[in-house]
C-alpha cells in the first residue's frame, strides 16, 4: 500500500483520503483477507507520509479516540521537530 502512494501521481480515493473536520489528518485504507485496517498520519516536508497510529476498522465512522490519538501525536511531533531546530 505505501508503495502505491509513492509511486502514483494521484491515489485512488479508495485507498487514500483526508479526513473532514480534522488537523490535516489522512486516513490509508488496508484489507488483508476479511480484515480491514486503518492507518492515520499526515503528510510531512518532502510529501513524507508519517503515520501516526492503526486500528481494525469494524465501522463505516473513524473513532473519535483515533483521530483525537492521531491529531495529539501530529502536535507531539511537529514539536519536537521545531524543538530541534
Amino acid at each position: 500500500m505505501l508503495r502505491l502512494i509513492q509511486e502514483l501521481d494521484s491515489v485512488p480515493s479508495q485507498y487514500l483520503k483526508k479526513l473532514v473536520n480534522t488537523d490535516d489528518i489522512w486516513e490509508v485504507r488496508v484489507q488483508v483477507g476479511n480484515n480491514i485496517f486503518r492507518l492515520l498520519g499526515f503528510f510531512g516536508e518532502n510529501d513524507l507520509i508519517i503515520l501516526t497510529n492503526g486500528f481494525a476498522k469494524k465501522t463505516q465512522k473513524t473513532p473519535s479516540q483515533e483521530i483525537n490519538l492521531a491529531q495529539q501525536r501530529k502536535r507531539d511531533y511537529l514539536n519536537r521537530r521545531f524543538d530541534d531546530e
